[in-house]
């Protein structure tokens, strides 16, 4: 899988591609910071709008579920229409719905906001990385570009939680969501004059039907997980599972009786592509599960402010964006297997270090492991993106983006769906009510640890303690099966990198 150096050679670089690189990493930042801050505000939203552990999960999962489904979709909207058109509707879009979550007083409210901001937000990312590799016609220059534009997510995610911890600390929780305003306004301004609008001369057909079927696989999927952790095995996760399979199925041999698909899915017959999506999937699950639990205990369990949880990270965040930098120059002396490989040991090492110390760990163990994983996300992250983006040529850019965009957003839903369902089941299972509860305070704490931290903090006494106590080594026993989970998932990715990604020159 060979840069496509004859086709870039060929077409000029944009004169202003590095002014128009800055302007893009602002929506690149912005959804980076919603998706960390939004763990951070997790039990603030718990405490106001009083959720249940099922609604307290969709508030972040709808928002990646319907992203996933949708940037396909919109990769293929805007090589048809225009990549800078669809970035500016989407910015115009997302900044409107997001202060409409920030004055949400409902939970039903907030996570309807969160499901419009994820239709926006679709046509934001695809365009972003898909405008770099049209702009950025040397490899080397692409490459470096898109270092920067993983370092966006990874800046943002530093710079997330400490605006956030911020806010949270002196203002209401809704106004982490007006952080989009000042963000997009620049964007709106600048995009038009800085960004040329590259079209594909031939564009796929806009074909609803295909859509429905990609959001008719997503969707029943990620609620099966959900589903089984909390009830178990029943009729209704059978049927969305297979319901799931099916459309999946209609999905791709519905691509593969097009001749101008909107996604060609014959691109995942190619090992190396497969393996370079799987990668970048399994990486952000790996984040987005870590953060999950990590930002609860640090608040939760060790009682840290929202600030003082957020700066507990910023190291690992800070390596992320610096191994994601690094690695364009390591490129060069090392095959990028190897290094794919090792980010993915280095994962598992993280993962495997909060295994080790589950029962007793210390947030000095947290902010270890958390560096440790963000340094191994951000090589793999930049290598598995111009991985994916130079298997296609220029003018299916949208459509290539928005592959690596669904592996990033799928990733980020089951990071959560998935561990973030088996980590609540396994707190209910291991939470011991004492007595003196009413049903209803029963049922609150043992849906969360918010809830179970609420609830001790309005009996009190004897009784508030010693829920409180139960809760916490609850929680930190579902740890240990995330964990677990994710080790083996990092191992198993190893492997298969190893075996299918040699040949990958760059």
């Amino acid at each position: 899988m060979q840069p496509l150096t004859g086709e870039l050679a060929a077409t000029p670089a944009h004169p202003r591609r590095w002014a128009a690189l800055a302007v893009l990493m602002l929506p690149v930042l912005l959804i980076s910071i919603d998706n960390t801050v939004l763990s951070f505000a997790l039990p603030a939203i718990s405490s106001d709008l009083a959720p249940s552990g099922t609604q307290l999960l969709w508030v972040n999962d709808i928002y990646p579920l319907i992203l996933s489904g949708l940037l396909i979709p919109a990769g293929s909207l805007s090589d048809r229409y225009g990549r800078r058109t669809m970035l500016m509707l989407g910015g115009l879009g997302f900044t409107i719905l997001s202060v409409v979550a920030g004055f949400a007083t409902s939970i039903e409210w907030l996570i309807a906001a969160r499901a419009g901001m994820a239709i926006f937000g679709a046509m934001l990312m695809p365009a972003t990385l898909s405008i770099i590799r049209n702009i950025f016609t040397n490899p080397n220059e692409r490459r470096r570009a898109i270092a920067i534009w993983s370092a966006g997510f990874a800046s943002g995610a530093a710079l997330g939680p400490i605006v956030g911890g911020f806010l949270l600390e002196h203002f209401h929780w809704g106004s982490v969501f007006f952080m989009s305003v000042p963000i997009l306004l620049p964007l709106l301004l600048l995009g038009t004059w800085l960004i040329p609008n590259s079209k594909d001369p031939n564009p796929g057909p806009i074909d609803p039907v295909s859509i429905v079927l990609i959001m008719a696989t997503m969707t029943p999927f990620i609620y099966a997980i959900k589903h089984f952790a909390h009830d178990g095995l029943d009729l209704l996760t059978v049927v969305l599972l297979a319901l799931a399979i099916t459309c999946g199925v209609l999905f791709t041999r519905r691509q593969l009786a097009r001749t101008n698909p909107m996604l060609d899915v014959r691109l995942f017959s190619n090992s190396k592509f497969s393996t370079a999506i799987l990668a970048n999937l399994i990486s952000l699950f790996s984040m987005t599960g870590f953060f999950y639990f990590a930002s609860q205990h640090l608040q939760l369990v060790s009682g840290l402010s929202p600030m003082q949880a957020a700066f507990t990270l910023v190291p690992g965040t800070v390596m992320s964006i610096i191994s994601g930098l690094v690695v364009v120059n390591l490129v060069k002396r090392f095959k990028p297997w190897i290094i794919i490989v090792a980010a993915m040991l280095l994962n598992a090492a993280a993962y495997a270090l909060v295994l080790a110390t589950a029962q007793s760990g210390s947030d000095l163990t947290i902010l270890l492991a958390f560096t440790m994983l963000a340094t191994g996300v951000g090589f793999a992250e930049t290598l598995t993106n111009d991985i994916i983006l130079s298997s296609v040529p220029a003018n299916k850019a949208g459509a290539a983006s928005a592959i690596s965009e669904t592996a990033y957003e799928t990733g980020s839903v089951l990071g959560t769906a998935v561990l973030g369902s088996i980590l609540n089941a396994a707190y209910a299972a291991h939470l011991v009510i004492p007595e003196g509860l009413s049903s209803q305070q029963a049922e609150t704490a043992s849906e969360t640890l918010g809830g179970a931290s609420q609830v001790a903090q309005q009996v009190g006494g004897e009784t508030g303690a010693t829920l409180l106590s139960s809760a916490q080594h609850a929680f930190d026993s579902g740890v240990v099966y995330t964990c677990a989970i994710a080790l083996v998932l990092m191992l198993a990715v190893a492997v298969l990198v190893s075996r299918n990604l040699r040949q990958v020159r760059m």
